[in-house]
């Protein structure tokens, strides 16, 4: 029996009663499109196979119609068919009352598919996705969510690309669905709904990926290890995540023996992110009962040394490398606190990949050019103090972080009229902003005066020839995340929240701007992926709904003890509610499998200066450093042990001058116009911080840039 049900919006459904459908699903077609009819005109049922997601009783049958306009539609003139549908509904509500009407159309899941490993990561509403393959190797979709407008866009997506081939599904990019935002009413909620159809787009196509290897008979890719966090705990999978997760939660004898020394002798204490997990656990837990300890980016590093100072410390412990503690020495020189001490974590040289590649000929030879022409020098702060002086003599120079150094360069661009730009040291840093400044050339206007209003597409495309970057300084740990770790990010994770540091190479990079563009990125500085990540679990939080959320770390490891400490701050207060959702946090270590192993347990390990390192070159399953170069912890930081920290606290004041090695000395050197490095080298330092404040290169920059003869360098 036929049954034809005309809607109120004149959509035609043509179904038939059966109540033993057949298990092999009919191929849908697709009427032409006349601009006068929606798309149920065309569409005649969204349909799903009898096996396995129970489908409603209602099967399809075609309609009517002469072969040609039976022929099945590829699914980029699907695409076209429903963003015409969505075009030609002039206002607002009206596409509302579309999407409603699909939604009814969609059948609903059963709860058996209504689980966590089915839900869609980085939408407001819950939704579930399920994928099957049918006997005959097409796609079969099922979609639900707890939003009917969301079950809307389901419904949309699940009627262009079930019945597929795999390869057509997959062959579907984000960019491809941006002729769908149909433009809904509703504040700041925009954003959201456009990244509804990119988040459950990424997830039908990483179950379809997955469902073509296993039919295949591929090998699925090794998992990276991880640390999932919830109220009640953290759970490492993995032996990399599992050292990451040994020292959480310190002993704490330790840290007592810690902290009353840091109270008796008055020291305050500065750490980048990525120290050593054992040394960030005993800091995060003395921090408690001590104020003077600080764990951040470099360049905070040196502030709070200042507030610390002013705040009565006698002595500062730097952990970190040494331009850290050049840095630091030199900014309370500056802010006048010469009396203060400023101690190292080792008697040895603590390097740095990315600083010793600027302090070479081979950079000031890149600089050059640049001093013979209206030129600026953006170098970033992670480089020596004697660096940036050298370089400043020679160029008008400026410091950047990774998240100022893309505003730093605009406004430069916008303020001095004709100014060429030499980015350095970090090579991978300088071809992203590159490739930032060509995506935004081909923005709108008004997309460029979003990020700053002096500029448009003419001012951005007439900056690229001038906009130059050193070509081989790298980032030991940023330099791990290349080609391999990015295609198992594609295959497995691709669906996670994705964050990246500003330095990562290329692929990485990219794929973190994709991820980005709808809402599941970040690209920035170690405090931007914290800030993002800590955003993120607090959604999750105020939206008062179980859900579990995944993090892929483009960054140092080291990274993981100040981000489980946040994300527990965030998620114990919630388990005292009563009505509070269960919220877990899974952080992934993206680590290659081409790396250094664990020494075994009976054998000595080696040693750098004072510091045990656990793990020795070779090819192994996942841990450390790549023998192709790049690292997931940081070599040099780990040189910054917890035994050196009680060793230096222990022999402060050091009257004994035991601690010699240890102590960040004032530079006595000169640079060749026969001034101070340390204060020609702070210079690009006061530089920032004058912009960070007024947003604008102050005076004395813009007049060493255009009168460089009368800046006292030598040209």
């Amino acid at each position: 029996m036929a049954v034809t049900v005309r809607t109120a919006t004149s959509s035609i459904f043509t179904i038939s009663l059966n109540p033993n459908p057949s298990p092999k699903p009919k191929p849908f077609t697709l009427l032409p499109l006349k601009h006068h009819l929606p798309l149920l005109k065309s569409l005649k049922c969204i349909q799903f196979p009898s096996k396995p997601f129970k489908p409603n009783p209602l099967s399809c049958s075609a309609l009517a119609s002469s072969p040609s306009e039976t022929a099945e539609p590829a699914v980029p003139s699907k695409l076209r068919h429903l963003a015409e549908e969505f075009r030609f509904l002039p206002e607002p509500v009206e596409r509302v009352k579309r999407l409603l009407h699909y939604a009814g159309r969609l059948p609903p899941l059963d709860e058996s598919g209504r689980v966590d490993s089915n839900r869609v990561m980085g939408c407001t509403a819950r939704v579930w996705v399920e994928v099957k393959i049918d006997g005959e190797g097409k796609v079969r979709l099922a979609a639900d969510s707890d939003s009917e407008i969301t079950r809307g866009f389901c419904a949309c997506l699940v009627w262009v690309l079930d019945g597929s081939e795999p390869e057509e599904v997959l062959k579907v990019k984000t960019d491809d669905l941006v002729a769908l935002n149909v433009g809904l009413p509703g504040s700041g909620s925009g954003r959201s709904r456009v990244n509804t159809w990119h988040n459950v787009l990424v997830t039908m196509q990483k179950k379809t990926k997955q469902l073509v290897a296993e039919r295949e008979g591929k090998v699925p890719f090794e998992a990276f290890p991880s640390l999932v966090v919830t109220a009640d705990g953290v759970l490492p999978k993995g032996s990399y995540a599992e050292a990451q997760a040994k020292y959480l939660f310190p002993n704490e004898l330790k840290v007592n023996e810690l902290v009353n020394m840091l109270k008796e002798k008055k020291i305050g204490v500065v750490a980048h992110f990525y120290m050593d997990p054992e040394v960030q656990g005993i800091l995060t837990a003395a921090q408690k009962q001590w104020p003077h300890i600080h764990i951040s980016d470099s360049l905070v590093m040196a502030d709070t040394a200042v507030k610390m100072a002013k705040a009565g410390c006698q002595f500062i412990t730097v952990l970190g490398v040494d331009f850290m503690s050049e840095n630091v020495r030199a900014i309370l020189d500056q802010a006048g606190f010469n009396e203060v001490g400023v101690y190292r974590m080792s008697n040895e040289l603590i390097g740095c990949s990315l600083a010793d590649a600027a302090a070479t000929p081979t950079y000031m030879e890149y600089l050059e050019p640049a001093s013979r022409s209206t030129s600026l020098h953006v170098i970033y702060i992670n480089t020596k103090l004697e660096t940036k002086a050298y370089a400043h003599e020679l160029v008008p120079t400026i410091t950047c972080t990774s998240s100022n150094v893309v505003q730093t360069i605009l406004q430069a661009f916008a303020q001095v009229p004709d100014l060429s730009i030499w980015y350095g040291p970090d090579s991978y840093m300088g071809a992203n902003i590159k490739e930032l400044f060509q995506q935004m050339a081909k923005m709108t206007d008004e997309e460029i005066a979003a990020i700053h209003p002096e500029h448009s597409v003419e001012s951005i495309r007439s900056l690229l020839p001038r906009l130059h970057y050193y070509q081989d300084g790298t980032c030991i740990v940023h330099h791990l995340f290349g080609h391999e770790v990015v295609e198992r990010i594609k295959e497995m994770y691709c669906d996670a929240f994705l964050t990246a540091h500003l330095e990562v190479p290329g692929e990485m990079f990219s794929l973190a701007m994709e991820a980005k563009r709808r809402g599941m990125g970040v690209v920035g500085s170690t405090q931007n992926i914290l800030d993002f990540i800590k955003d993120r679990v607090q959604e999750a939080l105020d939206r008062n709904i179980d859900d579990n959320l995944q993090f892929v770390l483009g960054t140092e490891s080291g990274m993981v003890t100040s981000i489980v400490a946040a994300v527990r701050g965030l998620l114990e207060p919630a388990k005292s509610s009563s009505h509070g959702a269960k919220v877990t946090v899974e952080i992934v270590f993206p680590v290659s499998s081409d790396s250094i192993s664990r020494t075994t347990p009976n054998l000595d390990s080696p040693k750098v200066g004072d510091v045990t390192i656990p793990v020795v070159p070779g090819v192994a399953s996942g841990e450390g450093c790549s023998i192709h170069g790049g690292c997931a912890s940081c070599p040099y930081m780990k040189m910054n042990s917890l035994s050196s920290l009680l060793e230096v606290c222990h022999h402060i004041p050091d009257e004994e001058n035991a601690l010699s090695a240890y102590k960040a000395e004032r530079f006595k050197l000169q640079t060749p116009n026969g001034k101070s490095v340390a204060d020609v080298g702070c210079e690009p330092i006061l530089h920032m911080r004058n912009f960070q404040a007024t947003k604008k290169l102050p005076e004395k920059l813009v007049d060493q840039i255009l009168h460089p003869k009368y800046s006292g360098r030598s040209i």
